[in-house]
């Protein structure tokens, strides 16, 4: 049975660092089995969330219907001031439309949790702050979680990171998001 995660992450910098460890932690999902769908960059430019307002742009639709199908999620965040960028924390605000689903939120999904920063006070709060909502949602954060301090680490434009060790971390990350979305589907 192959499972669906979705990552959802970035900034609005096109191949922004936070946008680059995303992709890497979806190729361990995808070398897992996982079929993956990308929610980034200008995906992530919504209005403000407003549960009292009925009528979605198509890019919050998209999110939210890509979210609903997900077995697995995987987040990456900049570390914006010490915690989740508003872009990130505004796309997430959206899952609230799904808590009238039979699964709400992100109930019983794996959820691995990643934050890149420039320095490590910034990316250890925002990891921090990420298993924290993924807990709110009623997600399951992964065991292994990715706190990459930006200073240390470079992510080319080919999809390749400078330091095997982190690159191994998110691939794990994406590889344990696909294995517990495929226990639970089996």
């Amino acid at each position: 049975m192959t499972v669906t995660v979705v990552g959802i992450g970035g900034s609005l910098r096109p191949s922004s660092q936070s946008e680059r460890a995303l992709r890497i932690a979806l190729e361990g999902a995808a070398e897992a089995g996982a079929k993956t769908v990308e929610v980034s960059g200008p995906d992530l430019v919504l209005p403000f969330y407003d549960p009292s307002v009925p009528d979605r742009p198509d890019n919050a639709r998209r999110l939210v219907e890509a979210l609903r199908a997900a077995d697995g999620v995987v987040l990456v965040s900049p570390g914006y001031h010490g915690t989740v960028s508003g872009l990130v924390k505004n796309a997430l605000d959206y899952v609230e439309d799904l808590r009238e689903d039979g699964r709400p939120y992100l109930d019983g999904r794996a959820v691995g949790c990643v934050a890149t920063a420039l320095g490590w006070q910034a990316s250890v709060t925002t990891l921090t702050a990420l298993r924290s909502i993924v807990h709110a949602l009623r997600g399951w954060p992964t065991p292994l979680g990715a706190a990459v301090n930006s200073r240390e680490v470079d992510f080319d434009a080919e999809g390749g990171c400078s330091v095997l060790s982190v690159a191994e971390q998110l691939h794990t990350i994406g590889r344990q998001v696909t294995e517990f979305a495929v226990s639970r589907a089996g």
